[in-house]
């Protein structure tokens, strides 16, 4: 496997993660055993900077999707939704402000990329719309008294006794496999490369460990180098691996890069003056 040399960040399990300092600001929970805390940490990469939450599987806290009618900022998601955090999501059109990908908050369908015509029509895109149709999604579950988190193409059925209650589609994803030219954001015949991922960038991905646990992470780009700074997807799945995530995936990236936690916004792309960009996102997951 690819190594990106994250100064000392060479975890090989969840629980020597959870040995590591992490930020004063955590949210303590009732159970006294297992620590049923958020965790937030951040480390320096050798061209980036990682912002990573861990939400406990069996806590008080479920990730959830959220839609807005008008982009808003992650700031402005938190202040309307009451969240502890929360992670910029799905694509969308800047242009027209749709979804580019599907949404379901509270079992309702609520954003469906068939419906963005400036989608279906660019003829440039005709060729991959099935496959944009059915790209991955980040699932939660209600399987009779317990809540689950998945990773699933958009088509693929639910688990037996389970209802779907959220879903954000995204793409591709990381692990166990990096599946580009299967979601339609590569086509190496046409040498087309939609999220450029061999390039560096901010990025933002969500992962689902062994246990249940869930993995926000927000990597944002150093300012000091604007031109070349970020991490690729494929550094990007390196590292949810090392995180202890076994699914995960990518989501909306570069000047949507943004995340929030308790009171504080870390945004991801910087323009060429190594000023932040503060783009506002159409869909967001929620920690609450």
């Amino acid at each position: 496997m690819r190594k990106i040399g994250l100064l000392g960040l060479t975890l090989v399990s969840l629980g020597t993660w959870f040995s590591l300092r992490s930020s004063p600001q955590s949210i303590s929970s009732v159970a006294p055993s297992p620590p049923k805390t958020i965790h937030y940490l951040e480390r320096i990469l050798p061209q980036g900077i990682a912002h990573i939450l861990l939400i406990p599987a069996n806590s008080r806290f479920v990730v959830t999707g959220a839609l807005s009618a008008k982009a808003n900022t992650v700031e402005e998601f938190a202040q309307k939704r009451k969240a502890i955090a929360i992670l910029n999501a799905g694509f969308f059109d800047p242009a027209n402000q749709k979804s580019t990908s599907y949404v379901v908050v509270a079992g309702q369908l609520v954003a469906d990329p068939k419906d963005n015509e400036r989608l279906v029509n660019n003829p440039q895109l005709k060729p991959y719309l099935n496959l944009i149709f059915n790209r991955r999604e980040f699932r939660r579950y209600r399987c009779g008294q317990t809540v689950r988190y998945s990773i699933a193409l958009h088509n693929e059925s639910l688990p037996a006794d389970c209802r779907l209650v959220d879903a954000i589609g995204g793409g591709p994803r990381l692990l166990p496999e990096l599946t580009l030219v299967q979601e339609g954001f590569v086509d190496n015949a046409l040498v087309r490369d939609a999220l450029g991922s061999n390039q560096l960038n901010a990025r933002t991905a969500v992962g689902i460990t062994r246990d249940g646990s869930i993995i926000l992470v927000m990597v944002a780009q150093k300012p000091s180098q604007p031109n070349n700074s970020g991490i690729s997807l494929l550094q990007l799945a390196d590292l949810m691996k090392i995180l202890g995530a076994s699914e995960a995936m990518n989501l909306d990236g570069g000047s949507s890069s943004s995340l929030y936690y308790l009171g504080k916004t870390f945004y991801g792309k910087v323009d060429l003056q190594g000023n932040l960009i503060k783009r506002p996102v159409k869909s967001v997951l929620l920690v609450q």
